[in-house]
């Protein structure tokens, strides 16, 4: 089990593991979301599924607590476990009155106070964040009031995953005298229970958000994308800098969606041209803001993004002939007599890319995630947008260094396009499976290695390639990490 940060290269924490699932919301009137109705079917995982712990795990659940400081000392118990931790979050987002800082609602939650009765969502990541890159996953499935959702939708799902790897989604609040329903726990937890083992964390959100009908609509999905790239996360904004004050001061909406991200304070004025959604160009690090400085220029017209083409077909190569992913490949020529065709996208890519390869792995994730983020609203989590989104996002996981976060990405893509009907044989499917293998040779920790190698061998046995072999080096491997670790 990992946390999956990006570009930290670390081992994970194995061991028994430790779950914390928490539903909550005020009483009465104020409740927007049934939260309660998650836990049954969590509960009827086990825990060494629900972890990805063969050594079992210890489940606690809390249902409406009263008290904030309750609530905290169950996360500080979470965060003090020696094993992995996965935490749980089902209920509703509010800001308190006075600072404007997003708060978990609790039973005695309201308007007006909720800077008291609230769990502030600072003290989760302040927590959590303490604990050893690749130990620690949130899954959330919230709702956020009227205060909270204007602008979370703005900021992006980068606004509550700072130190965090967080997947799940928030969605605004359903009509008057309705409940949302926790939709996307019931398929995550549906799926854990299907499975023989459990899938990456990457595949097992992108098939609960599709079984839980997710991506057009305005919900904001939680990929694990929102973390820093160089895996010490960034700390949560102090009160006087939350990531929604003076929103509208400070940055342009990104696209149709108002979704916006800032780029990383790193300590130097940049400005890296890139396009935005609608191909026009503006200051990398998404929706148009310039560096550390915080001057923003407004997005024009938003059209739907299309895809990067895809390149040639590739087969598997060993491991000193790294495979080249579509992302980075040089188009094809055109034909005689016909004029090139430009890529709308080609600034962003090349922003981008430049960003990664010097370094700035975290404004690079997060300039992919917002595009994944749109292409997902605009046109749905298993469209070509989205899918080379993914393939964007995993092939930044190599640059950065994270070569498990890589594999789990590209079975993702894997996986999508064989759920999309593509067949086995498709260039595109055998070129996925491919850059999974071959990342999955560098995965170092033998915990993570040894997660991710049951889906890798179903689906080389699904998609066997072109290199004769490869379904053997897989099963090999896998036998190698299941034996005990030599100590000398």
């Amino acid at each position: 089990m990992g946390n999956d940060r990006s570009g930290t290269g670390a081992e994970t924490v194995s061991g028994p593991g430790y779950a914390l699932l928490l539903a909550a919301g005020p009483v009465g009137k104020q409740r927007l979301m049934d939260a309660a109705a998650a836990l049954p079917q969590l509960a009827a995982v086990s825990p060494a599924a629900l972890l990805g712990t063969p050594g079992g795990a210890s489940v606690v659940q809390l249902v409406d607590p009263v008290d904030p400081q309750t609530v905290l000392t169950h996360l500080r118990t979470a965060a003090a476990h020696p094993g992995p931790v996965l935490v749980h979050l089902a209920g509703q987002l509010t800001l308190d009155a006075k600072q404007r800082l997003p708060h978990l609602a609790l039973a005695r939650t309201t308007p007006r106070t909720a800077r008291y009765t609230a769990l502030p969502w600072h003290w989760l990541a302040a927590e959590l964040g303490r604990r050893p890159p690749g130990s620690t996953v949130v899954v959330a499935d919230l709702v956020a009031d009227e205060t909270a959702w204007p602008p979370l939708s703005t900021a992006g799902p980068s606004a509550l995953a700072a130190g965090l790897t967080l997947y799940g989604t928030v969605a605004p609040a359903p009509p008057k005298r309705r409940l949302a329903t926790p939709d996307y726990s019931r398929a995550f937890a549906g799926l854990l229970r299907s499975a023989a083992e459990r899938p990456p964390l990457a595949l097992l959100h992108q098939r609960a958000t599709l079984e839980a009908g997710l991506g057009p609509g305005p919900e904001l999905l939680l990929d694990g994308a929102g973390v820093d790239g160089t895996g010490s996360g960034e700390a949560y904004p102090p009160p006087d800098a939350a990531p929604w004050a003076g929103r509208t001061e400070q940055s342009a909406p990104l696209g149709a969606t108002g979704q916006a991200i800032s780029a990383e304070q790193t300590g130097e004025t940049r400005q890296t041209e890139a396009a935005g959604p609608s191909g026009a160009a503006g200051p990398a690090g998404a929706a148009g803001q310039n560096g550390v400085t915080g001057a923003t220029r407004a997005a024009g017209p938003v059209a739907a993004s299309p895809p990067m083409p895809p390149g040639p077909p590739e087969s598997f190569r060993p491991a000193d002939q790294p495979p080249v992913p579509p992302a980075l490949r040089a188009p094809a020529p055109p034909p005689p007599g016909w004029a090139p065709v430009a890529d709308p996208l080609a600034s962003t890519h090349a922003a981008i890319f430049e960003a990664a390869n010097a370094g700035r792995h975290s404004e690079a994730a997060s300039m992919a995630a917002a595009w994944e983020q749109e292409a997902l609203r605009t046109a749905g989590p298993r469209s070509d947008e989205a899918i080379h989104w993914l393939e964007v996002r995993a092939d930044l996981s190599r640059i950065a260094g994270d070569p498990a976060r890589a594999c789990e990405l590209w079975l993702a893509v894997a996986d999508a396009r064989l759920g999309n009907g593509e067949p086995a044989e498709h260039p595109e499917v055998e070129g996925a499976v491919d850059r999974a293998h071959h990342q999955w040779q560098f995965v170092a920790d033998r915990v993570r290695a040894g997660a991710l190698a049951p889906l890798l061998i179903e689906l080389r046995g699904r998609v066997p390639g072109r290199r004769p072999g490869a379904l053997e080096a897989v099963r090999r491997r896998a036998e190698l990490l299941r034996a005990p670790a030599r100590t000398r």
